[in-house]
């Protein structure tokens, strides 16, 4: 079965709502966003999940000081980078590095191969220039299908939901799947019907 991360994690109830779901992962985000949440509250949150549930802080752009403490302080599995950090870069972050990438067409998948060793996995969304992730939109899934030929592990983002879920992962095939804003009634605030839906499409994959 893939395996799902729910992002933008604002609250416990959300949290714990997710892992009786059958989340895999959740996401904190630390970046500017309307889902943006400080490490205090993230370390609390992470203090009343049971075990073997991944967490995972999101930067963009941030210096490896700052997101080493803020990883250290909360306790946090892994870190998605949402910025224009280069291989270099994740590699100081191995083995706890996920880094994104925003597609807009063909040519935006060449440089991915770069990080080939140097991250644990790669995770698709979509490009839209104002914003460096959570754009509630998808994008063409063969541009994935490209960039899992090269090997890496593949996680599938961007306007994700219970309508379109079981296309993306029939197409793809990913590692995993992140989910987000597609789940929710406002930002930040997760949606019981639509996180409920959204898992039962996923369980009925074969």
């Amino acid at each position: 079965m893939v395996r799902v991360k729910v992002c933008g994690i604002t609250n416990t109830r959300d949290a714990l709502m997710g892992v009786r779901l059958g989340a895999h992962a959740l996401g904190f985000i630390f970046a500017p966003s309307p889902r943006r949440i400080s490490p205090e509250k993230v370390r609390k949150i992470i203090d009343t999940l049971p075990p073997f549930v991944q967490t995972v802080g999101v930067f963009v752009d941030e210096s490896l000081a700052t997101i080493r403490e803020i990883k250290r302080f909360c306790g946090l599995d892994l870190v998605q980078l949402h910025g224009e950090e280069s291989p270099e870069f994740c590699i100081e972050l191995m083995p706890h590095a996920v880094k994104a990438f925003r597609l807009k067409d063909g040519r935006s998948v060449s440089h991915i191969k770069s990080y080939t060793g140097r991250v644990r996995a790669v995770l698709l969304d979509t490009h839209e220039k104002e914003k460096k992730g959570g754009t509630g939109k998808s994008f063409d899934w063969n541009l994935a299908l490209k960039v899992k030929a090269m090997g890496l592990p593949l996680i599938l983002s961007g306007g994700l939901g219970p309508f379109n879920i079981r296309g993306a992962i029939t197409t793809v095939r990913p590692y995993g799947v992140d989910v987000n804003s597609k789940i929710e009634h406002c930002p930040g605030k997760k949606d019981p019907v639509l996180m409920k839906a959204l898992m039962e499409a996923i369980k009925m994959i074969a």
